[in-house]
């Protein structure tokens, strides 16, 4: 005997029942009972339900403090080093791989050294890689301050 010969035996598996299925679904009221929640399609309580009174996370206490802050799309001095141009601005930064949501601000931090002058535009800079970047004869340019939390 080989795996693909094994078989249950004869009569001990049966077909579901495929309640509301017509008369084969045990016809009129289809196994379900007389009226009641449990008797209407889609019936029956959601996965949580906890007999109507509140559920667990609604009478846990709340505690401590929910920092909605802004999320940045972050580019260290060292990263734009090996970035050519003069200006470099988002497109640019995008176009290197350095920026990959759209969605978020772009802040640049003080990570690393920068040798050469270049005109940087972003929407938030550490005052670190403003000093870092002026003193290599470059400046920073902040287009736009975060609004809104993600």
């Amino acid at each position: 005997m080989k795996l693909h010969d094994l078989q249950p035996a004869p009569g001990s598996r049966r077909n579901r029942k495929r309640i509301g299925r017509g008369p084969g679904g045990t016809d009129k009221t289809a196994g379900r009972g007389h009226k009641g929640q449990k008797s209407r399609s889609g019936a029956g309580k959601g996965q949580f339900f906890e007999g109507g009174r509140s559920t667990l996370i609604s009478r846990l206490p709340k505690r401590g403090f929910n920092n909605v802050g802004t999320t940045f799309e972050v580019v260290n001095l060292s990263q734009l080093a090996a970035l050519e141009g003069d200006t470099i601005d988002r497109a640019a930064l995008e176009q290197a791989g350095l920026v990959r949501r759209k969605d978020r601000p772009v802040k640049l931090l003080g990570g690393g050294e920068l040798s050469r002058a270049v005109t940087v535009q972003v929407d938030a800079a550490s005052a670190s890689a403003v000093k870092a970047v002026e003193a290599a004869g470059g400046q920073v340019q902040v287009t736009a301050a975060p609004e809104k939390a993600e």
